[in-house]
C-alpha cells in the first residue's frame, strides 16, 4: 500500500469523521467529536493528531494529546480495506514518538469494554491492559464555555 503519514487538519474533519463513523466500536460523542471541538483539539496539540492518506483518501486517523506529564491516544481508525497493513501500528508509533520527543513517558488509551477488535489490535502491538482503575467522568456545564474560551 502507498500511503501518506501527516498531521491532521481542521480540513479533514468531514473525512476522519466519516472513517469514524464506519469503524466498528468507536464510541463518537456529539459535542466532544464536533467540528469546532476538534479543531480546538489540534490546536492545542499541534502536530500530534495524524490522518493516513492514500492519495487524498484519508485511509487511517488518531487524535493524540498530553496534559503535560501524560499522553493520550483517541479514535484510532483504519478503513477496513487497509486494515492489517501496518497503518494503525504506524501512526502509534509516530504519535509515542512524537510525545516522547516532548518529554512525555507514558501514554494512555481509552476502549469501549464492547470493542473487541480494538483490544485485540492494542494487545497485538504490546500495550498492556490495566485493571486496577476505574474511569469517572462528569459532564461540564455548557455556559462554561460559552464565550468560546475554553
Amino acid at each position: 500500500m502507498n500511503y501518506k503519514i501527516r498531521a491532521m487538519l481542521p480540513r479533514d474533519y468531514d473525512a476522519v469523521m466519516n472513517l469514524w463513523r464506519n469503524t466498528p466500536g468507536m464510541g463518537l460523542d456529539a459535542e466532544s467529536d464536533s467540528r469546532r471541538a476538534i479543531a480546538r483539539y489540534l490546536r492545542r496539540n499541534p502536530g500530534l493528531s495524524l490522518v493516513a492518506c492514500e492519495g487524498r483518501e484519508v485511509v487511517g486517523a488518531v487524535l493524540a494529546g498530553h496534559d503535560g506529564r501524560r499522553g493520550h491516544l483517541n479514535h484510532l481508525a483504519v478503513a477496513a480495506s487497509h486494515r492489517k497493513s501496518g497503518i494503525g501500528q504506524a501512526l502509534v508509533a509516530r504519535c509515542l514518538r512524537s510525545l516522547a520527543r516532548q518529554h512525555i513517558s507514558k501514554c494512555t488509551i481509552l476502549i469501549s469494554r464492547s470493542n473487541l477488535g480494538g483490544k485485540a489490535f492494542w494487545r497485538r502491538i504490546g500495550w498492556k491492559q490495566r485493571d486496577d482503575l476505574y474511569i469517572f467522568q462528569t459532564k461540564l456545564e455548557a455556559q462554561a464555555c460559552a464565550d468560546d474560551s475554553c
